[in-house]
């Protein structure tokens, strides 16, 4: 029986609001194929095969693809599992100046062996700082100089970064060519490699410039997490805690447990961490897959976060730290109107600093309340000019995407965190 909570979407009296709330466990195995054998990890159901498993993100007009999880594949069978998703001749493999040492050539031998595909390669800088429109530019210019047409396949190895501008490249370069997903880190195997999200930032946002454009699968060997550093490993956690405080109860209480296994970079523990993630996000996306209403939830902590990562300047914070201390200003804020208890809250920063993730800003940050307001203004959850957040609301696994919220509440949150900031000291 699988363990995740099913979502209904309730609309509510308050304009673009939505409530989701747990519903019965399902006994269906939507969104997921392929089981193999599995041991326990502490109570609950880990895979541990030396096969690998597949989660399809299911989709309309036969636009469905599957998500490989596994390690410590034969590179033959490897080669021919991602062979099998390109549709042309040519492919461009896309990564950062880090990773290009560790795994270019690995990949690029896999892709080309049996001599029937033509592949090129291309290295980025690495960081979030260089995802700018300059750099994902360096793609396309790749192409043209290489004359690649619509039937180019671009592979995306890497994380997060090197994911959405590849996307958004593919996007983008002759009206749209295929692409596929080759994550490297936990926050991209668990998040921004599937769904479909391509964007690059705006020195006045993060992601602001992007669109949709699903991949044709994603391929995630979790050997590559032995070289991921520890800061980014845990970075990648605060994307796996939030699937548990919004849909699904039972995971958060497997995190809580099963935390210290996690961070020493246990195989069953990731391998079932990120495939149960990628079950909860393959099913949001089948719901919504453009964010109209439900996938908005998977932002939980993000509109703060956001707004950290920009007011900070791009690089400063990983991605993952500002949306920790997000969620921990989302669930302070939501325990201020009185939405969840207080001992939920004490869960939550637990579980954070059990992960080694911050839930607070630094002395010398230079976030005020006034900067978080303004990046906070131009959020794309912002709607006919009202803002829109995630919040937590009743026991755990519930959450609200609203805009009927208590806006003191909201600002008294974001001067509770600022409060001590060098920044904000400094415009007293």
């Amino acid at each position: 029986m699988r363990l995740i909570s099913r979502i209904v979407i309730l609309a509510s009296t308050v304009g673009s609001s939505f409530s989701f709330v747990p519903a019965s466990k399902r006994s269906s195995t939507s969104g997921w194929i392929s089981p193999k054998s599995r041991q326990n990890v502490d109570g609950l159901m880990a895979s541990n095969s030396d096969d690998f498993d597949v989660v399809s993100v299911d989709l309309e007009e036969g636009r469905d693809y599957p998500i490989y999880i596994g390690a410590e594949f034969d590179p033959t069978e490897a080669g021919k599992m991602l062979r099998s998703h390109v549709k042309g001749k040519r492919v461009l493999v896309v990564t950062n100046d880090k990773l290009a040492p560790l795994y270019l050539e690995k990949y690029e031998a896999m892709l080309k062996e049996g001599g029937e595909l033509q592949v090129d390669t291309l290295v980025l800088p690495d960081g979030e700082e260089k995802k700018t429109m300059d750099v994902m530019m360096k793609v396309l210019d790749k192409c043209l100089e290489l004359k690649l047409d619509r039937k180019v396949t671009f592979v995306a190895l890497g994380g997060g970064v090197i994911g959405d501008m590849v996307g958004f490249a593919a996007a983008i370069y002759q009206r749209g060519v295929n692409f596929i997903q080759v994550p490297t880190t936990v926050m991209a195997m668990v998040d921004s490699s599937v769904g479909g999200k391509t964007a690059v930032n705006h020195p006045l946002g993060k992601n602001m410039i992007g669109c949709f454009h699903q991949p044709e699968c994603v391929f995630v060997d979790t050997d590559t997490l032995k070289t991921l550093p520890d800061r980014e490993l845990q970075s990648g956690i605060a994307e796996v805690i939030k699937y548990g405080l919004i849909r699904d109860d039972e995971f958060f209480e497997w995190q809580e447990k099963n935390m210290e296994a996690l961070l020493n970079r246990d195989p069953a523990a990731l391998r079932y961490a990120i495939k149960r993630s990628c079950e909860n996000k393959a099913e949001v996306v089948k719901a919504d897959e453009k964010e109209a209403g439900i996938r908005a939830t998977l932002n939980l902590g993000h509109t703060f976060g956001h707004a950290i990562e920009n007011g900070s300047g791009y690089g400063v914070w990983l991605h993952g730290e500002a949306v920790a201390i997000g969620t921990a200003m989302a669930a302070t804020m939501s325990a201020r109107m009185g939405w969840i208890e207080e001992d939920l809250v004490k869960r939550i920063y637990n579980i954070l600093h059990a992960a080694n993730l911050p839930t607070e800003l630094p002395v010398d940050s230079p976030m005020t309340a006034e900067t978080f307001l303004d990046a906070m203004s131009v959020d794309k959850k912002v709607a006919d000019g009202q803002l829109r957040l995630i919040l937590l609301k009743g026991a755990l696994g519930n959450c609200v995407f609203t805009g009927d919220f208590d806006r003191d509440a909201m600002t008294e949150t974001i001067d509770e965190f600022v409060a001590e900031c060098a920044g904000s000291k400094a415009t007293v």
